[in-house]
């Protein structure tokens, strides 16, 4: 796939529309620097806004990836896969999101945790030697939790992942 030349298309398209960038972006909900990059082919529309801006220019979803006018239309069963590919496609992201956002409130309230116990000295009733202990452990259980956070949301667990069951496999 030539990239550059599908943000080509994709200009000559919008063009053909009489739109400017900005209202292009507007209309998906997207900033006008996004497709300015789809058009220059630094990046890619989304799976699921490639869908839709097919749809709204009326073409094939490949003409766009081709970056070139077909004389064949897509047919319905082909453009009903990629719809179920778009949706489970968001529904992965927002399971992702959910995902990152609860990691984050139990970094969170670890943190808030340690930083109340050592401000108010272990709430009174715990002595100040496992109060400064309990908060130190507090402190580095938040850290262990903020990297492994970084670690999946890079996908290095993953590759963590694959690399043990590589690491298994030429063991047996």
């Amino acid at each position: 796939m030539d990239q550059r030349k599908t943000g080509n298309f994709l200009k000559d398209l919008r063009k053909k529309k009489g739109l400017t960038q900005e209202q292009l972006a507007e209309h998906f909900n997207v900033s006008s620097r996004t497709v300015s990059r789809w058009e220059t082919g630094s990046n890619m529309p989304d799976l699921s806004i490639l869908i839709e801006i097919a749809d709204f220019y009326d073409v094939d979803i490949r003409e766009i990836i081709d970056g070139e006018r077909k004389s064949e239309n897509m047919d319905n069963e082909t453009k009903n896969t990629l719809k179920k590919v778009a949706e489970y496609s968001g529904a992965e992201k927002k399971m992702l999101k959910k995902r990152v956002i609860s990691m984050t409130l139990g970094i969170l309230i670890i943190l808030l945790f340690s930083v109340a116990l050592e401000a108010t000295g272990g709430f009174g009733f715990i002595p100040e030697r496992p109060c400064q202990n309990m908060s130190d452990f507090a402190t580095g259980l938040a850290f262990a939790g903020l990297l492994f956070n970084i670690l999946y949301l890079t996908g290095s667990l993953d590759k963590i992942r694959a690399w043990k069951l590589d690491k298994l496999k030429e063991s047996k």
